[in-house]
């Protein structure tokens, strides 16, 4: 019940690397001229990503010590390193290691909605440039959801030092961001935040029912930067089409839409209108399906209620 009222405040607010990465679609996979349908394998990949997303949304103090319950069950030998935000005025986030990819995994937590100062953040569709010093050398034309990049940067340099941490500690140069829905967001301005301020990492997002992040300049510049971008979006929720297209907000390329459990599609091009992709089968919010948004991603179901705290 909480995952479908924090979908419809939105809709009023808003309108390995390794045997894991070698099976995920490529960059340029997605932008063929043809929607593609993942075979069991390719969405198999995904399983471990989920569950670290929805793991975001767990208490600190029990993704520090690797106890959150199911979601940190399913991948068992993480080796958390740090974690922070209080659910409230910042989102909770982890960074650790995942010793079978050799990745360092960064997470954030998706909206609470029993927090008021998170449907802000989702309700404040206003256009900003990114912050400079975060993000320096991105042309202004470049804009971004306040909401989302005023959240992102609470916790940006902290979150990097636990990533750098984490290279040394365990000698790796990959990076996944990744997190469902407000976490995606957020996740995904962290991938380009990596990818400019970490040029000796392999930087990748995978993230679950993201909302737009930014203008068509920023689509253009996330396609462009090269590093890979999946966000996965699930049947007819509603969330992934928001911002609308209409208020100049815009998704990159990278789309993966279930349209059932047993069909998963990597729709090219940024913001598809075929209606086997999300912004054809979703074009308005009276289609929209609340319950859509939590999942399940392969049987894998994201939110607070997720957590064993």
């Amino acid at each position: 019940m909480a995952l479908k009222r924090a979908a419809q405040l939105g809709l009023v607010f808003l309108g390995a690397i390794g045997a894991r990465t070698a099976a995920l679609p490529s960059p340029l996979a997605n932008r063929a001229n043809s929607i593609a349908a993942l075979t069991d394998s390719q969405v198999a990949v995904f399983k471990p990503y989920s569950y670290y997303a929805t793991t975001g949304y767990c208490m600190p103090n029990t993704t520090i010590t690797w106890s959150c319950g199911k979601n940190c069950d399913a991948n068992p030998d993480f080796k958390p390193v740090a974690s922070g935000g209080n659910g409230k005025s910042v989102q909770r986030w982890y960074v650790g290691y995942d010793p079978h990819s050799k990745e360092v995994i960064v997470s954030h937590q998706g909206t609470d909605p029993s927090q008021f100062e998170q449907i802000l953040v989702d309700a404040d569709i206003g256009f900003q440039n990114l912050n400079s010093t975060l993000f320096p050398g991105v042309s202004k034309d470049v804009m971004t959801h306040s909401g989302f990049s005023d959240a992102q940067e609470k916790a940006a340099t902290e979150i990097l030092a636990a990533v750098k941490k984490t290279m040394s500690m365990y000698g790796t140069n990959k990076v996944v961001a990744t997190g469902h829905s407000l976490g995606a967001a957020i996740s995904l301005l962290d991938a380009v935040y990596f990818h400019i301020n970490l040029p000796q990492a392999s930087v990748r997002f995978i993230g679950y029912g993201v909302p737009r992040v930014g203008n068509d300049h920023w689509a253009d510049y996330v396609d462009a930067a090269g590093f890979p971008v999946t966000h996965v979006n699930n049947k007819q929720d509603i969330v992934p089409t928001l911002p609308y297209v209409f208020l100049g907000f815009h998704h990159p390329s990278g789309e993966i839409h279930i349209v059932d459990p047993e069909s998963w599609l990597s729709c090219p091009g940024q913001d598809n209108n075929d209606k086997l992709c999300s912004k054809g089968a979703v074009p308005n919010l009276f289609v929209g399906v609340a319950d859509d948004h939590a999942g399940p991603y392969d049987g894998v179901t994201m939110g607070q209620d997720t957590c064993d705290d």
